[in-house]
């Protein structure tokens, strides 16, 4: 029985040529009328992800499945998928019009439907008369649209984007995030789109697939993601996490105690299995970390209870960043921290190599799978 809601579906689906291994195994679900991002490095096998879905490239293994319906080695031109590509790909002798149209003609609808269309089109996506213009005519962000309006025009049920805003600078990148989502909610339809900027995927996605070395390392919604990242990859890549190793001394109360060598610390284990005597990674984000007195960390608590975590360190050197400033420290085991807090002129200074303490609240650490 298969869910008709699900729009895509891959079902331990590979891609390799030769030896390489660009996809490995990847069981993904893809809800109807998602904004869905596939983030991760360049050469991680997004693309190829994306292509496979698409039926630009054939599976090696595994299915693609299409509205519950079998795709694996259906051509593009016969599966509901239209594409964007990071470069424009436009006609340089058409008209607006004509770049937009070319796809219904293709169909030979009749001209009043491929005008209607068009220009229903180039209304959504902001270029309202522009019709006449040639491409050489538009600025990069509005050629990006004109791409756009030439596949949503297709009225296909799955839009396939491939680093669309790759060629845009920062700030027009971040204008058509918001209007990529504005017009995804519009038509209704499922939004896949590639990119290696964690920002852009942050600001339009539903949900995130962390894609890296040809497999699906974790997924989830942006905020699951950047609060409560499940491995050591995505703590890494999303934001700025400081990791921490240790030892497992004891679990107690569902907390587990880990020892870091100079000190020991109580993090909540969650969803990731630990045991004692056990090594284990946990992550806490930077702007979760807070700066203290030296004195803090020395503190005789019971760690297992204790609401707030606090280590000895020792501080080096602020970098103002506008909004915010890092603190840099270094702890005892001469491993770097960072500690990021909004930037205000009251903030509470510390001077170089002055003994301090760095705590956070309990709750905020996070263990990690390796």
């Amino acid at each position: 029985m298969t869910d008709r809601n699900i729009a895509v579906e891959t079902i331990g689906l590979g891609k390799s040529y030769g030896r390489v291994l660009a996809l490995t195994s990847v069981d993904l679900k893809i809800e109807s009328g998602q904004y869905f991002v596939l983030l991760g490095p360049s050469g991680g096998g997004k693309t190829t992800l994306l292509r496979l879905v698409g039926g630009f490239i054939r599976p090696s293994s595994g299915r693609i499945l299409l509205h519950g319906i079998d795709m694996s080695e259906v051509p593009p031109n016969h599966r509901r998928t239209s594409m964007v590509f990071q470069s424009y790909a436009l006609f340089p002798h058409m008209t607006v019009e004509r770049n937009v149209g070319y796809g219904l003609r293709l169909r030979k609808l009749a001209k009043t439907e491929v005008s209607a269309r068009v220009d229903r089109m180039l209304t959504l996506v902001g270029l309202e008369g522009l019709n006449a213009r040639m491409p050489h005519e538009l600025s990069g962000g509005q050629q990006q649209r004109v791409q756009l309006a030439r596949a949503l025009v297709l009225e296909s049920d799955i839009l396939l984007l491939d680093e669309p805003l790759a060629s845009l600078d920062a700030n027009l990148r971040k204008d058509m995030c918001f209007e990529l989502k504005r017009i995804q909610e519009e038509v209704g339809i499922t939004f896949i789109h590639v990119t290696h900027n964690q920002e852009e995927a942050m600001t339009i996605a539903d949900r995130i697939a962390l894609i890296s070395d040809g497999a699906l390392v974790e997924e989830g919604t942006p905020r699951e993601i950047y609060e409560r990242p499940k491995t050591r990859f995505t703590a890494d890549f999303i934001g700025e996490n400081n990791i921490f190793e240790g030892i497992v001394a004891s679990i107690v109360d569902g907390r587990a105690i880990v020892d870091l060598g100079f000190v020991r610390v109580a993090v909540p284990c969650g969803e990731v299995a630990a045991a004692h005597g056990e090594a284990v990674l946990f992550s806490v984000r930077s702007e979760l970390l807070e700066l203290g007195d030296h004195a803090e960390a020395a503190e005789a608590r019971d760690v297992s209870v204790d609401p707030v975590q606090a280590i000895p360190a020792t501080y080096l050197k602020e970098v103002y960043l506008g909004l915010t400033t890092s603190h840099m420290v270094r702890l005892p085991d001469q491993r770097d921290v960072v500690v990021r807090g909004v930037s205000t002129s009251g903030q509470a200074h510390f001077a170089a190599d002055q003994a301090i303490s760095v705590r956070w609240r309990t709750d905020d650490a996070h263990l990690l799978k390796g």
